[in-house]
């Protein structure tokens, strides 16, 4: 039963060692179901000489279970023709939708669901929600959505009256009119549409216009500090971002704004230091990849899934009193550039470029043809009503890079406009590109 703070209080603030056990007793009927419905891992752990009757704890589960990519799984779909990439556990018919990735690092991946109540990824996403401040009655404006399926279920089944408005890039004037007229307590954004306020911020008194939000969550990229303080102080937004749980879910910040909680009774998440030769675990508050395992998947759960995602955890129950772990973001393992040898990684670059007033908003890219390249190139995006001297910002942008990175940067600037028409995804603005 929902309670003031937690909307589920049993779970949310379950006790490690009672989490680990449900954990425990999950993972081992995960294997042998998978095993037994999925061409894909029956494959793989054949190849690998791993049966269902070898894993009965968490430690057999991680020492044996090997990892999946998904560059494995879209090579098994390629040279099978099966378009779930053999991981569908359920006769095709059995499903209630399919859904897709934003495709943002390649070719989109496409999930199967199940639903009952509510779509499988928004139904731990309503324990958020009720952080956010979200109660039966309050009014949402919501988005459209084109990938990992609409919002709708998980507001309707907290109580919420969902308003159907077109909130996409290009409309956040209307987005504006739209919160003056319906009231909403709540507003689900991406990161460019904060781009967009932006240019609305002197002609419109936000502040005012968003005075009845008691949230409002973004995703798709993190926002820069100064960023974050312009919501928050300028509109008066209190802003929740949230992230992926390695295509498992998604991971959330509670009212502390100190990391993303992972619904660990959703998934099993593992923070490894990986290489040629193997994998350890990491410490808690060290940098090491999210693999992460779908707890509650029946249709095509991931398994041991290697995200890319180089994250921190920390599994100390967080100041809010849940006790499920926390991951803060450190980036992602192909991002790293090494120029001439010299290793540069976006947050240095990020830093830079929000430094500079017309760049406030950190809008940039690595352009690379590798990962190891002999020029550093980086697209950047101008606020053009902030920007009097272009080249007098490229200058100044140009040093503050070389400080951070020790490499001169070879600048190509655009107005943020321009360079979030580039976009190749729907929700997410890609900070390493090929051309």
């Amino acid at each position: 039963m929902a309670g003031d703070r937690y909307f589920e209080p049993q779970v949310e603030t379950m006790p490690r060692d009672q989490l680990r056990a449900w954990q425990q007793e999950r993972v081992v009927e995960l294997v042998e179901y998978a095993y037994g419905n999925s061409a894909f891992y029956r494959e793989l752990w054949d190849d690998h000489g791993v049966h269902p009757r070898d894993i009965r704890t968490l430690e057999d589960f991680q020492n044996r279970v090997p990892f999946i990519t998904k560059d494995m799984v879209r090579a098994y779909r390629a040279r099978t023709k099966d378009p779930f990439g053999g991981l569908l556990c359920v006769p095709p018919e059995e499903l209630t939708s399919v859904s897709s990735s934003s495709g943002t690092t390649g070719d989109p991946e496409f999930f199967a669901e199940i639903w009952e109540d509510a779509p499988p990824l928004v139904t731990a996403q309503v324990r958020d929600l009720w952080e956010v401040g979200l109660r039966p009655g309050d009014m949402v404006l919501s988005p459209p959505g084109t990938f990992r399926n609409f919002m709708d279920g998980g507001y309707q089944a907290l109580g919420a009256v969902v308003v159907e408005v077109d909130t996409w890039l290009g409309k956040m004037h209307e987005v504006v009119e739209a919160v003056r007229t319906y009231r909403p307590a709540y507003l689900q954004m991406i990161y460019p549409q904060l781009v967009e306020l932006e240019h609305l911020a002197d002609k419109v008194d936000l502040k005012e216009a968003f005075s009845s939000l008691k949230g409002a969550s973004c995703a798709g990229q993190p926002l820069s500090r100064r960023m974050r303080e312009r919501v928050r102080d300028d509109w008066g937004i209190d802003v929740y971002e949230y992230t992926s749980a390695a295509d498992t879910g998604t991971a959330w910040e509670c009212r502390e704004h100190d990391g993303f909680h992972l619904w660990e009774d959703t998934v099993f998440a593992e923070c490894l230091d990986i290489d040629e030769s193997g994998s350890r675990e990491v410490a808690d508050g060290d940098v090491g990849e999210l693999v992460a395992t779908d707890l509650d998947n029946r249709a095509a759960p991931l398994i041991r899934y290697r995200s890319e995602d180089l994250v921190r955890l920390s599994r100390d129950a967080c100041g809010c009193g849940r006790t499920h772990a926390r991951m803060w973001v450190a980036g992602r393992r192909g991002d790293e550039t090494l120029v001439q040898g010299r290793s540069v990684v976006l947050r240095d670059i990020w830093q830079a470029v929000e430094d500079q007033p017309e760049t406030v908003a950190g809008v940039f890219q690595i352009v690379r043809a590798s990962r190891e390249v002999d020029e550093l190139r980086l697209r950047v995006g101008y606020d053009p009503e902030l920007t009097g001297d272009v080249e007098a910002l490229a200058g100044r942008l140009g040093k503050a890079v070389h400080e951070r990175t020790g490499v001169e940067p070879v600048l190509d600037l655009r107005t943020e406009e321009e360079l979030l028409q580039t976009m190749t995804s729907v929700a997410k603005f890609p900070r390493v590109v090929k051309s």
